[in-house]
């Protein structure tokens, strides 16, 4: 899933246009985002709220086992690439 400050109707919009394969979560005044520590401090004027554009794990308990990122925002990791990352994480290993 993803997550974002803005309204849930831009984000359905937003969804459908890209065909995404996965929810967007509506995090208005971007509290979640404030707590995971992914508020990027540097946005400012419209974007304040936006968080950095990564990739987090978070085991059953909504502790964050791992961020992944790019510089920018276009970039994203593969499947892979994450299956990699999970596997790296300690604790129960999935086959």
């Amino acid at each position: 899933m993803g997550i974002s400050y803005d309204e849930p109707a831009t984000l359905k919009r937003f969804t459908t246009r890209q065909s995404l394969g996965f929810p967007l979560l509506s995090d208005p005044g971007s509290k979640t985002i404030k707590a995971y520590g992914l508020l990027n401090e540097g946005a400012s004027g419209p974007t304040e709220g936006i968080p950095h554009p990564v990739t987090v794990m978070v085991d059953k308990s909504g502790v964050i086992r791992a961020k992944l990122g790019f510089e920018g925002y276009r970039q994203r990791h593969t499947s892979k690439d994450l299956i990699e990352k999970a596997r790296d994480i300690p604790g129960d290993k999935q086959p």
